[in-house]
């Protein structure tokens, strides 16, 4: 994906807003300055613990404008249909994006309805984009960030992807694992109300960790070490990531994100996140360094070094 945007996308459409490389474009439009982004869900199997393709369309969209720093308002959606959909399931899918927009304070205002034929899509495809207001100075994108920064994490890892994964496999194990699918907006609004200076946000979805990681160090042409002992991964995904020969730092999620802030905020946005009920388990899991650029160091369990690579290919396929 990384190399279809630089190789195809990028070059055929590039500007300045692009050229950012953020999960959303950042506009100026009459005085007011607003955040723009649009998501495509292709979940499968629609329904999974702890959620559905309907309250991820919602939660993943808003959680993109979060991570422009804005306050999320309005969304549209756009439903994809295939043909003998069981009105029931459309149902089920519409009820819960209604409840996910109203717990996450933002209005579906617009959309379009599509039918293909039979075996031709899955079910239901969903596109939201979503539009957010910035009450804010701060540049909050990857090119913000500065030697120094020290790099928070909201929770545990790897939960969503896994979720997702044992439903298709079959796996059953002691305890659930649910998805960690949430709205992270009110989270990432009360650190920018308290003053914190934030550098750059990014959730962790397709990918996870390691390449949001990668994404932001090569943006931002900076070094970046963290310490595999600090980030939370429960024991029952990481039995299933071994089971599955996965590594859960390369899992996606769906309510995790980082936090570059300056070194003299840390402290403070760290206690602010754990105050809240998407950030009881955040943690600081590394900093920003000069150098080597674009690379990403991991200092593992038995204290060894090594690089961090960005994901060849794609672990989980259909996972958001």
């Amino acid at each position: 994906m990384q190399q279809l945007i630089e190789k195809l996308i990028g070059p055929a459409f590039k500007n300045p807003y692009l050229d950012e490389r953020h999960d959303g474009a950042v506009i100026k439009l009459n005085g007011a300055k607003l955040a723009f982004t649009t998501d495509s869900y292709v979940v499968h199997p629609l329904f999974f613990p702890g959620g559905d393709i309907g309250e991820l369309a919602v939660n993943g969209t808003v959680n993109d404008l979060a991570m422009c720093g804005a306050r999320p308002l309005f969304l549209s959606v756009a439903l994809i249909l295939e043909e003998g959909l069981p009105m029931e399931t459309l149902w089920r899918v519409v009820r819960s994006m209604q409840q996910a927009a109203a717990q996450a304070g933002v209005q579906l205002v617009t959309g379009d309805t599509k039918v293909v034929d039979k075996g031709k899509g899955d079910g239901i495809f969903i596109n939201t984009a979503g539009i957010g207001g910035i009450e804010h100075d701060a540049a909050i994108s990857p090119r913000s960030v500065k030697p120094g920064d020290l790099i928070l994490l909201n929770g545990d890892v790897g939960r969503h992807g896994i979720a997702i994964m044992a439903v298709r496999e079959g796996l059953s194990f002691e305890s659930e694992i649910e998805s960690d699918c949430a709205p992270l907006a009110h989270l990432v609004l009360r650190l920018l109300d308290e003053g914190i200076e934030v550098h750059c946000l990014r959730d962790l979805t397709r990918g996870g960790l390691s390449s949001a990681l990668n994404e932001i160090a090569q943006t931002a042409s900076v070094g970046v070490a963290i310490d595999e002992r600090r980030i939370p991964v429960r024991q029952d995904v990481q039995g299933a990531c071994e089971i599955l020969g996965l590594d859960p730092l390369y899992v996606a999620n769906e309510g995790r994100f980082i936090a570059f802030v300056a070194p003299s905020d840390g402290e403070r946005a760290l206690q602010i996140m754990q105050s809240d009920p998407l950030g009881q388990d955040a943690c600081l899991i590394g900093e920003v360094l000069g150098e080597p650029e674009g690379v990403v160091m991991l200092k593992s369990q038995i204290g060894a070094n090594r690089i961090l690579d960005m994901l060849s290919g794609e672990q989980l396929p259909r996972i958001c």
